[in-house]
């Protein structure tokens, strides 16, 4: 990547492994496209949360993030973190990842 954000060779903390996604994307809300003035079609959940996780990584602001990256606006990633808060999905991934560590043995 070049940009001295990551080192040569190592995966971006803010691109999402396949498995971290099989756990997250059941808990996101399903939103249905309109039917009239359908508008611009939402982007992808799962590059709006590399997008995020972008944002939260390297500190910038939201206003900033860049769009060559693919993970839409910051605005959209804004809006997109808020929208997943309200709908607890922070709470419920949190809550998953404990029990499958307890199950694994790696709780105390």
């Amino acid at each position: 990547m070049g940009c001295g954000w990551v080192r040569k060779g190592e995966q971006p903390p803010w691109i999402v492994p396949d498995s971290l996604w099989e756990r997250i994307e059941p808990l996101l809300p399903k939103v249905e496209r309109r039917k009239r003035h359908a508008g611009r079609k939402r982007l992808d959940d799962r590059k709006v949360l590399c997008g995020i996780l972008f944002v939260l990584h390297t500190g910038i602001r939201w206003e900033f993030l860049p769009q060559e990256l693919g993970f839409g606006s910051g605005m959209t990633c804004w809006r997109r973190l808020a929208e997943w808060h309200r709908a607890g999905v922070w709470e419920r991934l949190h809550r998953l990842l404990l029990e499958e560590l307890h199950a694994a043995g790696q709780l105390d």
